[in-house]
């Protein structure tokens, strides 16, 4: 055998030190994860790839309600709209796809492809036959509850890139695109358009609960909750909340500080990634205890 599979010249393979991390099954995925944290600290696998790995575990515990785009925040269009109108927003928020809605706001018509408008800039003279309904496509429709990793293989076999999330009413509740669902996985995918602004890093649900980016600095978390969180120790919501728990914390740990009680929706081996926040007086501690008591 080459050099090139020994181990310092040890006489162990790297087959055989895979193979004694294997000799055991694991029970559970838990188990699972601990085998794989096990490998990255013998050096078996790196830690962005452990990353991904536990990223793709969780997606199969997590529903649609956690990632969406809520509602308040979906950039849509009036089927009834004039070009003229919606040109500009398109242009100015920069998606590639546009939810089409009619005039009861729950009535879903299709998806708007932005690349499909380009011939309306670049021939100005079309905007007076422009016929929206000639140029939307079917929307996928899914449930608040559907679970992520099901999400996914939809996408993939439909070649979907958006669905619409509705509630257990039939009405729109948010948006969801395949990158949101990536982003579980892989981390957060960064383009030349995504802004760090409030709108960006905190999320209203619109149950009085909100989704937050770890990342979101505590001066930002502040304005928006008007709360006074110190940022002397810690620049962001993620820190401040690692630091409460002393450790790193699994998806579905609540934590609660200065009566604000933050849930775990997102981690990977290295840092959490999303939380859910729920705001003072919208939850009960007497629910759990011991999670107050962190």
């Amino acid at each position: 055998m080459s050099d090139d599979y020994s181990d310092n010249g040890t006489g162990r393979s790297w087959l055989e030190r895979v193979g004694q991390f294997f000799s055991s099954t694991p029970g559970d995925r838990e188990e699972l994860l601990d085998l794989m944290r096990s490998m990255r600290d013998a050096h078996v696998v790196d830690g962005d790839t452990l990353g991904i790995i536990e990223g793709a575990i969780c997606v199969a515990d997590m529903q649609v309600r956690e990632i969406m785009i809520p509602r308040s925040q979906m950039v849509s269009i009036r089927a009834s709209g004039d070009p003229r109108d919606f040109l500009p927003t398109i242009i100015d928020c920069a998606h590639s796809r546009f939810p089409v809605l009619g005039e009861d706001p729950d009535e879903v018509i299709g998806i708007l492809l932005a690349k499909d408008l380009l011939p309306l800039i670049l021939e100005p003279a079309r905007m007076e036959r422009f016929a929206i309904k000639d140029h939307i496509r079917s929307a996928m429709v899914v449930p608040e509850s559907k679970r992520l990793d099901s999400l996914l293989r939809e996408f993939r076999i439909s070649r979907n890139h958006m669905a619409i999330v509705v509630n257990e009413y039939g009405g729109v509740a948010g948006l969801v695109t395949i990158e949101d669902v990536l982003e579980q996985i892989v981390g957060e995918i960064e383009d030349e358009h995504d802004v760090e602004d409030d709108d960006y890093l905190i999320k209203d649900l619109d149950n009085a609960e909100y989704t937050v980016k770890a990342l979101t600095p505590i001066d930002d978390f502040n304005e928006h909750f008007h709360c006074q969180f110190s940022d002397e120790e810690f620049d962001t919501i993620g820190g401040l909340v690692m630091q409460k728990f002393g450790r790193l914390p699994g998806r579905d740990e609540s934590v609660v500080l200065d009566g604000y009680r933050f849930t775990v929706l997102s981690a990977d081996g290295r840092t959490i990634r999303l939380l859910r926040v729920t705001p003072p007086g919208e939850h009960s501690d007497d629910d759990n205890p011991e999670e107050a008591e962190r």
